[in-house]
């Protein structure tokens, strides 16, 4: 038995704060009975509605996936386009991918049908350490990367403190290879933190999320999360001394 809220947050609803306020709002049925108050638990077999509209309760499932340069982060596409769910045929819980990665950026990106642990990652004060490479036109100097390092404004807001490394740098092509390590999940905040610095990003890829990489995965390749892996996550996002407790994750 899971208290009600969690169930909802599980499933991707909304998350548990919120969660709390819909049920106290008279939002959410339980075997058709209005539930108005906190610390109802539920089960497995318990049909919930919300707004009318029937959740379903599935195991939580967490992937890792190397999302390929020109797929959707998204599990549609009103125009037809190429979506990270495509890749997920034999999987039958309804995943979704957690946070986002552009349609031109390759990399990391995590898969889940658990909406709490995606809100707790995807959070703006909870976000944990992500590493890009870039492929940027021009040279950088040690004070253009200290700029990015230090924070630079974009839509209007500074940026947390990062850890730029300059990777590689070719004088005749006037490009270069760098290195972020950002905390931050802004839209496009790399590609703006590099054009704020007066270098376009020519070619970007997420390699790392937390502790996690792509070793071992092509583009198009994923694999389950282990139990240790989703628990490291939690402890990662919210500096927890011990994670959730999860299920069906390989060992």
């Amino acid at each position: 038995m899971e208290r009600l809220q969690k169930v909802m947050a599980h499933c991707g609803v909304a998350s548990r704060r919120n969660s709390e306020k819909m049920i106290t709002e008279g939002r959410v049925k339980v075997n058709g009975q209005l539930v108005t108050e906190l610390g109802v638990k539920v089960s497995a077999s318990d049909a919930i509605e919300v707004d009318g509209v029937p959740i379903y309760q599935e195991e939580p499932v967490y992937f890792l996936f190397y999302k390929p340069k020109g797929v959707i982060s998204a599990v549609s596409d009103d125009r037809e386009r190429s979506v990270v769910t495509d890749y997920f045929p034999s999987v039958h819980e309804r995943i979704f991918p957690v946070g986002r990665l552009d349609f031109d950026t390759s990399g990391i990106l995590l898969m889940t049908n658990d909406g709490e642990f995606s809100n707790l990652l995807t959070h703006p004060s909870h976000e944990v350490p992500k590493i890009y490479i870039a492929k940027v036109k021009g040279n950088p100097l040690k004070e253009d990367l200290k700029a990015l390092e230090t924070g630079v404004e974009i839509d209007g807001r500074k940026t947390a403190p990062a850890v730029a490394k300059l990777k590689s740098s070719d004088i005749q092509k006037k490009t270069a290879i760098v290195e972020l390590t950002i905390h931050e999940g802004r839209n496009h905040q790399v590609k703006k933190m590099f054009e704020a610095i007066g270098f376009p990003v020519l070619k970007l890829k997420r390699e790392q999320i937390g502790h996690l990489t792509l070793t071992g995965l092509n583009p198009g390749e994923y694999r389950e999360l282990s139990k240790k892996e989703v628990s490291q996550l939690t402890v990662d996002a919210k500096g927890l001394k011990t994670g959730r407790r999860h299920t069906r994750q390989t060992k």
